[in-house]
């Protein structure tokens, strides 16, 4: 017969934390969100951590090129969703790789004999204002001068030469191959430059570097950046074109995928991470899911995962439990996968961090996640609520909102997350199509969620999020708990009827 839990699964709202001793020296900015991605041996460090414990969903009402720009400022990582063309996610990946900060290459460039109507063209194409002109109209060619929205104006005689109106080379500071990037700040800010071309030895250019991103720089001291000073980004990926979806995203860049499923306990995953695997042995982060217990976490941990991700139906556009009857409350998956985990790890020495995928609500309840042992969280309605998310933000009933639909609504059209094998295609939702309130900058909002964990943190006297997980002390609560804990046997204030009084 079917095998019955006698326990049942339990969300994030049914528990509480309770504090620990705080120390004098338990204060929000000593915390640190630093955590593990990839999976690592013990005494090891991971190939990519995260500055703060924050992923954006694989989805396309979340995360394009904007927002994973965004994220990556603030010190977290977005997927770009997989629901479009292997092209045109391979070029969100190379956007946002080529936006970061610091040692640019042009992707804008003309020869000093294009025309005025060249260059509007090629702005249109790339929006970029500031164009350095070399002699072959290469990003490495000689560097003749350099062109800036201050160089012409509305109006001007289109079939106009470049050569005219650009600042030539011997007028342009310049820096050298190999300066470091302290060093052509400084130059930039001594002489009032918004850009500084970094030429080699023979006079070619090498790279940009300019002041707008010197300056986000200080402003995002988290930001996740790579080796090569370049934002990090992850991309989505599915079951089905696997073979020709993953090289495309590797050569643009992604520093890390994930497959998108409901439902990782499958033998299509194993295919993708054994394709994984075999072609680029650790040279690629790859992440699976989704799981909900100890069985679904064995098999993709042994089948060579670098992280997993935990949930199933606690969404909050997802309806799988209501179509399929199929998934567990976020919080007892957390913990049941989290002690997998601990004792894969005890057992061989290889931690495999976990990302809670859903059921979050309220920012505590990030924080319990982190408690009850994922290393991040995955969302998409927060994040769908920001200016930087791809919907569209629309004025509702006197308010704004945002468009927020989920990958298994008709919407997205992603019945590749959702592969059975065979050739068969999405016949029934697995997600619903509405709209969440606009909420503004991401900055400004995800800064107040970062402090409220913080400050629970030094309540619980951890400064780390792995202190956390040791020492965090959660308690079940009842619906009377529950009752109690928000505001109660009062009036409230209603602004409107205190005026007319």
């Amino acid at each position: 017969m079917a095998y019955f839990y006698k326990e049942p699964s339990y969300t994030f709202s049914e528990y509480l934390l309770l504090p620990n001793l705080t120390k004098a020296t338990d204060t929000p900015e000593n915390v640190s969100l630093k955590t593990p991605l990839a999976a690592f041996k013990n005494g090891e460090t991971a190939r990519l951590s995260l500055n703060i414990p924050f992923t954006s969903a694989i989805m396309q009402s979340v995360s394009d090129d904007h927002l994973s720009i965004a994220l990556a400022k603030e010190g977290g990582l977005s997927f770009i969703f997989a629901s479009q063309t292997i092209e045109e996610q391979a070029r969100m990946v190379e956007r946002v790789k080529k936006f970061k900060a610091g040692f640019v290459v042009s992707d804008a460039t003309l020869k000093p004999d294009h025309s005025l109507k060249d260059m509007y063209d090629l702005l249109e194409q790339k929006g970029h204002t500031t164009m350095p002109v070399t002699n072959d109209g290469t990003a490495h060619g000689l560097l003749d001068g350099m062109l800036t929205s201050r160089d012409y104006r509305q109006g001007m005689d289109l079939s106009t030469k470049i050569s005219t109106l650009m600042t030539p080379v011997d007028r342009l500071v310049t820096g050298h191959d190999g300066i470091s990037l302290e060093a052509a700040n400084e130059i930039i800010f001594q002489h009032k430059l918004n850009v500084l071309p970094i030429t080699d030895t023979s006079g070619n250019l090498v790279h940009l570097v300019f002041r707008k991103d010197a300056d986000s720089h200080r402003n995002h001291p988290c930001e996740l950046t790579d080796k090569e000073k370049r934002y990090v980004v992850g991309a989505g990926i599915n079951t089905r074109d696997y073979a020709q979806r993953i090289p495309a995203l590797v050569d643009a860049g992604a520093d890390v995928l994930c497959m998108d499923s409901s439902d990782g306990f499958s033998e299509y995953q194993k295919k993708v991470l054994d394709f994984v695997k075999s072609k680029y042995g650790n040279k690629v982060i790859i992440g699976a899911g989704n799981v909900v217990d100890r069985e679904g976490f064995l098999y993709l941990a042994n089948a060579g995962a670098d992280f997993i991700k935990v949930g199933i139906g606690g969404g909050s556009i997802c309806i799988t439990r209501e179509q399929k009857g199929i998934g567990r409350g976020q919080a007892t998956s957390i913990i049941e996968v989290a002690a997998a985990r601990d004792a894969y790890f005890d057992k061989t020495g290889t931690y495999i961090p976990i990302c809670s995928d859903g059921g979050v609500t309220h920012d505590y309840h990030i924080t319990l996640a982190l408690a009850m042992g994922a290393d991040f969280v995955m969302m998409g309605r927060y994040f769908a609520r920001f200016d930087e998310s791809p919907s569209r933000k629309i004025k509702v009933k006197g308010g704004f909102v945002k468009e927020y639909w989920g990958e298994g609504a008709n919407r997205a059209k992603n019945w590749q997350r959702y592969h059975v094998g065979g050739n068969a295609r999405l016949t029934f939702e697995e997600g619903v199509d509405g709209y969440v309130p606009y909420a503004g900058r991401l900055n400004d909002n995800l800064a107040i969620t970062l402090y409220k964990i913080k400050s629970t943190m030094c309540n619980c006297g951890a400064a780390t999020v792995a202190e956390f997980q040791r020492t965090a002390r959660i308690t079940l609560v009842s619906a009377l708990s529950l009752r109690e804990g928000g505001a109660h046997d009062i009036q409230l204030r209603d602004d409107d009827f205190m005026s007319s009084k």
